[in-house]
């Protein structure tokens, strides 16, 4: 039984049925209604099953489908081979003949269209984070519903006297309700919107002579109803999907393997925690687990006295300007990090040499630190690298280069020399020192500034205050310093980004608005999951072409 409105009495009669007799039962689609499933839940405890009974449930993945009912079962993933050709075949064997024929050849080649779209989107998924910035559920439903709306369009449409389909329909209910209902990132919503516009306009469809444009180079749409004639298409595909099929560079295999190496290296750590008693305390374990990490703080700051600095907090008099004040003040809390940061592992030291007693506070953050994590309380200070020796490379190096800039401040101008992003514990607060501060010298309001970039000199406008940044890793496609080129495929994955001078213009006098360019989003690191900010970069008229490509930039790695 397809479970839906409707079917759940006769869903419990059967059951009562076939337990009785030894049968089996299957209960589809239990995701549709997992408010139900409590009442299956009783049903199935008060069953006294004859030996031969079975029950089969399928689902697809719910976050309110209920703990008991999967504990009790036997389960069985059943994960779609991967890839544009099966994803397709697996669309038709959905979709019957008359299902897909009936109705006019506009309307089965843009049902055609609508399952290379689902396929392009979900099989996009296998190249997180520069596909998609995270796995999206685009799932059967989103298919059931799409196919539903063209199918009304297409009905309207033919008893139209122009016959015209109301693409920008198509457009706006993909985006805003169905597939894009599940986005949440603006970069992949501006991917996906790039994908509706390529696919669903009048130049898709007609007859396979007066086609102008295509779904892929060896794609001709047939001049049919028939769904033979499109399932012969998919025949023809290739079981590996060439990354040009997405739009992604040539070279996108390069960081899907550096991806996957990332997680088997991160699964292979998850594996060994599992192993760790952290709730007890064992000095020989925990001197062992842990000695290397103490080794690795200890030569960090061999060479430097940050932990030994007497820092005060920078006082808010009027005198420094915002770009001062955000320097003074990421100094003091870097330096106020590693002095807190020093101290807990001086104190984990001592009880691992049984100089001193464990504590609570102890007990915590060692929990952390013997899976290789970093502490909680640290994080609050910082929200950095989860990974414990990667944190403390990356707060030391942090910490060094803004007691090295102070320094230097003391001696120049601060705006004569180039700011390196990836040394800043927090990036976006100084752009955002840098927009207060213009505002101030320019007199604009704060929210009347865009950030612009420059890759041939300063940006000159009126007051204005411009920088020279450094830092920046480009990953997805190519830049020059003139404009975005593609990547061969022996290209390194992440390449340096040019350094650029960068000042924030009021928006009607911006230099870049009638330019080509592109607004490339800044993450903090390679993972795409938290922004710095966005730039724009030239990129000449293929705009959607590099949203597509899943260019980047993110901050250096320390």
């Amino acid at each position: 039984i397809a479970m839906g409105q409707g079917q759940m009495e006769i869903a419990l009669d059967l059951l009562k049925k076939c337990s009785n007799q030894g049968t089996w039962l299957c209960l589809k689609n239990l995701h549709l209604v997992t408010s139900w499933l409590t009442t299956l839940e009783k049903e199935l405890n008060a069953l006294k099953p004859h030996k031969d009974f079975r029950l089969w449930l399928t689902s697809e993945v719910h976050t309110k489908f209920p703990t008991i009912l999967l504990q009790s079962s036997i389960k069985v993933t059943y994960e779609a081979p991967p890839g544009i050709k099966r994803n397709l075949l697996r669309t038709f064997e959905i979709w019957t003949p008359e299902e897909f024929g009936k109705g006019s050849v506009a309307r089965s080649q843009i049902l055609f269209i609508l399952a290379w779209f689902h396929a392009i989107v979900q099989e996009r998924r296998k190249y997180i984070p520069q596909g998609w910035t995270k796995f999206y559920e685009f799932s059967q439903a989103d298919l059931r519903a799409s196919y539903e709306i063209i199918h009304r369009l297409c009905e309207r449409a033919g008893r139209q006297s122009s016959g015209e389909i109301q693409w920008n329909y198509i457009h706006g209910l993909f985006d805003q309700a169905i597939y894009g209902g599940r986005v949440d990132n603006p970069t992949d919503t501006d991917v996906l919107r790039s994908y509706l516009v390529q696919y669903f306009n009048a130049a898709m469809i007609g007859g396979a002579k007066g086609l102008k444009s295509r779904l892929a180079s060896n794609i001709n749409l047939p001049n049919s109803t028939e769904l033979h004639d499109y399932k012969k298409i998919c025949d023809d595909l290739n079981d590996d999907d060439a990354p040009s099929l997405f739009g992604l560079p040539a070279n996108i295999e390069r960081s899907a393997q550096r991806m996957n190496s990332a997680q088997i290296i991160n699964s292979l750590k998850i594996l060994q925690r599992t192993d760790v008693e952290v709730e007890k305390f064992d000095k020989d374990k925990w001197s062992a687990l842990l000695t290397p990490l103490l080794n690795l703080w200890k030569k960090l700051n061999q060479d430097g006295d940050l932990f030994k600095l007497k820092v005060q907090l920078p006082t808010e008099d009027g005198s420094l300007s915002p770009i001062q004040s955000f320097l003074q003040l990421e100094r003091y809390n870097g330096i106020q990090l590693v002095q807190t940061i020093h101290e807990n592992l001086a104190s984990l030291s001592k009880v691992i040499r049984g100089i001193s007693l464990i504590t609570n506070e102890i007990q915590e953050y060692a929990k952390d630190l013997l899976q290789n994590e970093t502490p909680q309380t640290w994080q609050n200070r910082w929200e950095g690298p989860t990974d414990s020796l990667q944190y403390l490379r990356t707060v030391v190096s942090k910490a060094k280069a803004m007691q090295q800039m102070i320094t230097s401040m003391k001696d120049q101008d601060i705006f004569s020399q180039s700011i390196n992003l990836s040394d800043l514990f927090r990036s976006d607060t100084f752009l955002n020192a840098l927009r207060q501060q213009t505002a101030r010298a320019t007199k604009q309001p704060m929210d009347t500034l865009v950030l612009n970039a420059s890759w041939s000199g300063e940006v000159k406008h009126g007051k204005n205050i411009t920088i020279k940044i450094t830092g920046l890793q480009l990953e997805g496609c190519l830049f020059d310093g003139g404009r975005l080129s593609e990547s061969a495929p022996d290209s390194p994955s992440v390449n340096a980004f040019p350094a650029c001078y960068i000042a924030w213009l009021p928006r009607d006098n911006s230099q870049q608005e009638t330019r080509e360019i592109i607004s490339l989003p800044v993450y903090f690191s390679s993972d795409r999951d938290k922004i710095v900010t966005r730039l724009n970069v030239p990129c000449g008229s293929e705009k959607e072409k590099w949203l597509q490509c899943g260019a980047a930039l993110f901050l250096k790695n320390v």
